[in-house]
């Protein structure tokens, strides 16, 4: 999913080191266009950039396509980071210029490999009546941010206790752990709990976790968070307390080692500097440009880092304009 709102990547990027969780809350954000299907972001913000090496949470619907018109993305272009699409209801149609054709259903991911730079679209199918779900992004360690662009797909089986159902999607977590490769420890996982249900979750002690709220209210160190709010827990723990409150809860359990370096983003690039992102935003405009205007078929577009979406014929998204002070770094 692209960024299509004016990006506030200036933002300063602070952490926290208290011992217990927090909430952070969410903005709304239109995807753009007359009929903008609205997201609540709750990564980046101000007080908090990252969690692990996650660098951006998304979440949407859930969304009468009727009456929003749905998912159309048009091609847009990605550097130095990862795409993760989980969906709770509906069907989305992912297409890139590696050549990958895939559905993105409920309960199945589908992991994009953005690396040197891909460019991608994802519409929502004509039979999708409802729309709801979450995108999130993983920044990608400098060394493998000039990694070939790639794609995987897998369907996490169920596991159960008493009260909850998880689905691990990235990593290990309640004694399941998901097959598919990753750059950076990471643990990703769709968290079902019954109303009332307490669950001591064990969590690895060298990652930070955040848990997204989708439905339902989690309490977790005397944190309470409601839907789409962000319960951040730093470092050093090794058991998270999750009480439901009266309804049933569904979260998404991120998690992850501190990435440990420098990154700076803009709009859907992440590279090491200011120049290099400015580079990537460069080089999209001159592949989708023609005579000073944008192509208007993406099958128009011209060869280069992000090639073409291999399929599509909707007219590319052009880059925001960068701001006017250089882009500051993120930790």
């Amino acid at each position: 999913m692209t960024r299509l709102d004016r990006p506030s990547d200036e933002v300063e990027c602070r952490g926290s080191t208290d011992p217990v969780a927090g909430v952070l809350r969410a903005r709304e954000v239109p995807l753009g266009g007359p009929r903008a299907m609205t997201v609540r972001r709750t990564l980046p913000q101000r007080e908090r950039t990252m969690i692990g090496a996650w660098c951006f949470v998304d979440h949407y619907g859930p969304d009468a396509v009727a009456e929003t018109g749905g998912m159309t993305v048009a091609p847009h272009p990605h550097t130095g980071l990862q795409t993760v699409s989980w969906l709770f209801t509906g069907e989305i149609e992912h297409r890139d210029s590696a050549g990958h054709h895939a559905m993105v259903r409920p309960g199945e991911l589908n992991l994009m490999t953005a690396g040197r730079g891909i460019s991608h679209s994802e519409v929502s199918t004509p039979d999708t009546e409802v729309l709801h779900g979450a995108q999130l992004w993983v920044a990608l360690p400098e060394a493998e941010r000039g990694t070939d662009p790639g794609f995987r797909h897998f369907a996490p089986d169920a596991v159960e206790g008493p009260g909850w159902t998880a689905r691990v999607f990235l990593g290990s977590l309640l004694g399941s752990t998901s097959p598919v490769p990753m750059f950076s420890p990471l643990v990703g996982a769709e968290l079902l709990l019954e109303p009332g249900t307490s669950l001591d979750l064990d969590v690895d002690p060298t990652h930070e976790h955040g848990l997204l709220l989708d439905a339902g209210s989690l309490r977790v160190d005397g944190a309470t968070a409601g839907p789409s709010d962000l319960l951040h827990v730093p470092l050093g723990r090794t058991t998270l307390r999750l009480v439901a409150g009266n309804d049933p809860v569904r979260a998404l359990v991120l998690g992850g080692e501190p990435l440990g370096e420098a990154i700076v983003m803009f709009w859907n690039f992440i590279g090491s500097s200011h120049d290099e992102v400015a580079a990537y935003r460069a080089e999209w405009q001159a592949q989708i440009t023609r005579d000073g205007e944008v192509v208007g078929d993406s099958q128009e577009v011209a060869e280069g880092r992000f090639g073409t979406v291999v399929g599509d014929h909707l007219a590319p998204i052009p880059a925001p304009v960068l701001p006017n002070a250089r882009l500051k770094e993120r930790r």
